[in-house]
């Protein structure tokens, strides 16, 4: 196997390790799937795939300088975080089902993905979680020709992780009534929204 083939294999199994973790977005993407179709819940993951490509950049590149940054500054990216989780939460509340499915426009599918980029970039989270794996896997700073692979092999696998779940959502969405999808709603506000004051609180504390 050649060097790109492997660091790209090794970039699609990084990226599946951080995108399947149940998270907010996890649940954003399952209630908009369910709400709204697969298309919409698949481009909501893929603006997470995104932002992991982007924070693996990062990490690939060996860009310590930006990552020293956004680390330090990771209780202002905890309250803009976690302040978005609550708006979104309550949002996802409150939203009532319509008898139709939401007309997938382009700018309604720019807004799904751009919400989930600035959530995962928000999330100091990620970009330790990068460096920490790819320090073990002696991945920092593969600049040496394996770090455009590797970036490609993490959004990638973060994408096949998110066309995976709003696929597999999406088989149940026939069965889910008006009156389910407000009970989805409420839960997934709740939960949405209980991320948010957690990343709330860490940030003052």
């Amino acid at each position: 196997m050649s060097g790109g083939a492997a660091f790209l294999l090794k970039g699609i199994a990084i990226g599946l390790s951080i995108a399947a973790p149940v998270g907010p977005i996890g649940v954003l993407c399952i209630r908009r799937t369910l709400a709204e179709g697969r298309v919409r819940g698949l481009v909501s993951g893929l603006g997470a795939a995104a932002a992991d490509a982007l924070y693996g950049c990062v990490a690939g590149f060996g860009l310590t300088i930006l990552s020293d940054v956004l680390i330090g500054q990771q209780t202002w990216f905890r309250l803009i975080g976690g302040a978005f989780l609550c708006y979104l939460g309550v949002k996802t509340y409150l939203a009532q089902p319509g008898e139709r499915a939401v007309p997938e426009v382009s700018l309604s599918l720019l807004g799904a993905f751009s919400s989930t980029f600035l959530l995962t970039l928000t999330n100091p989270v990620t970009i330790l979680s990068f460096g920490a794996i790819f320090a073990g896997l002696g991945l920092a700073d593969s600049r040496d020709g394996g770090a455009i692979p590797l970036v490609v092999g993490v959004f990638s696998g973060s994408a096949l992780w998110w066309l995976t779940l709003s696929s597999a959502v999406s088989l149940f969405r026939h069965r889910f009534g008006p009156g389910g999808l407000r009970w989805t709603n409420r839960v997934s506000g709740l939960v949405i929204a209980g991320f948010g004051l957690g990343a709330l609180v860490s940030s003052l504390v």
